[in-house]
């Protein structure tokens, strides 16, 4: 359950560039819905099509090609993921099997650990990616009602978590966590430099979106959040530097592979007691997803079933 923070943000950029596509895609059916003007309908089909939305010197970029582009590229998959939610939701439907406020919450619990709190989390995800609350909740569902579909006749027994629980002592245990800043810089010359400025009194958060070199941290001051001391997502050697300091202290230049970073501990503190019956529920669920058929191939049954059909070749 570690570095959950992260890999849900990948999984969730993915889920932006679909629901931009969506929404240019509903954007392009409706203007060709539109009832056109008795003047001159030819006219005005071609003005909605040649609509401008970028400029490069002389040369102009219209909807239409922004459209085509995008249809070319990632309408397939679009697709294919519109099909797949919708055979999900008949077969729900058609089984009875709904997903409850209670586990809906307890999977947003699982995503937002990392983060210090729920309004965090959705702070978080609207200004990095442009998700609503309501946005990630549906896609939560959808992720939900498909994997109770798929284990819906599968039994875990208490005998079967326990065990399991018992022989993966690792993935259970309390450890410590780190709020760490950190600025990359390309030289150790310049490292130096950045730490004689700290040593001045000039601000961390500011050098760090003056001077490093990572992308992701920069514009929050160089914060990497609230971090696991084996946090796969982190460079090792930030990590064991920041063990090493004292809250408020700067580290000297550590060697990344970008080339190296001044680390400085925010804060620490020991991991908060687990929720033993969350961890249950959750090692339930992942056992019975072991024993389930994939889950491409179960929604692959659930197409056959609903009888998917895709008319357009060039989206097959």
């Amino acid at each position: 359950m570690q570095n959950v923070k992260r890999l849900w943000g990948v999984i969730i950029v993915m889920a932006v560039c679909n629901l931009v596509l969506t929404s240019l895609l509903i954007t392009h059916n409706m203007n060709q819905s539109e009832p056109s003007h008795p003047t001159d309908p030819e006219q005005q089909g071609e003005q909605k099509n040649e609509r401008v939305v970028a400029k490069v010197g002389n040369r102009e970029i219209t909807i239409q090609e922004l459209q085509t582009a995008l249809e070319r590229h990632y309408g397939t998959e679009l697709l294919g993921q519109m099909l797949d939610r919708e055979v999900i939701r008949l077969e729900g439907n058609e089984t009875g099997t709904t997903i409850g406020s209670a586990e809906i919450n307890r999977e947003l619990k699982r995503m937002q650990q990392g983060y210090e709190s729920e309004q965090q989390f959705y702070a978080s995800m609207q200004s990095q990616l442009g998700l609503s609350e309501q946005e990630i909740k549906e896609d939560v569902t959808n992720k939900l009602l498909l994997e109770k579909l798929a284990t819906n006749h599968i039994q875990i027994t208490d005998a079967q978590v326990e065990d399991y629980i018992n022989t993966h002592p690792d993935e259970f245990k309390q450890e410590n966590e780190y709020n760490i800043l950190q600025i990359i810089v390309s030289t150790k010359d310049q490292a130096n430099k950045v730490i004689a400025e700290l040593a001045k009194g000039e601000s961390f958060a500011t050098l760090a979106r003056d001077r490093s070199l990572d992308d992701a941290t920069n514009n929050s001051g160089g914060d990497l959040g609230w971090i696991e001391g084996d946090d796969p997502f982190v460079s090792a050697p930030v990590l064991e530097a920041a063990k090493l300091l004292k809250v408020g202290e700067v580290s000297k230049p550590v060697s990344v592979p970008q080339g190296f970073a001044i680390v400085k501990l925010k804060n620490r503190r020991e991991k908060a007691n687990p929720d033993h019956a969350f961890i249950r529920e959750n090692v339930r669920r992942e056992l019975a997803l072991r024993e389930a058929p994939p889950l491409k191939d179960y929604v692959l049954q659930l197409r056959t079933k609903w009888k998917v059909t895709i008319i357009d070749p060039l989206l097959r």
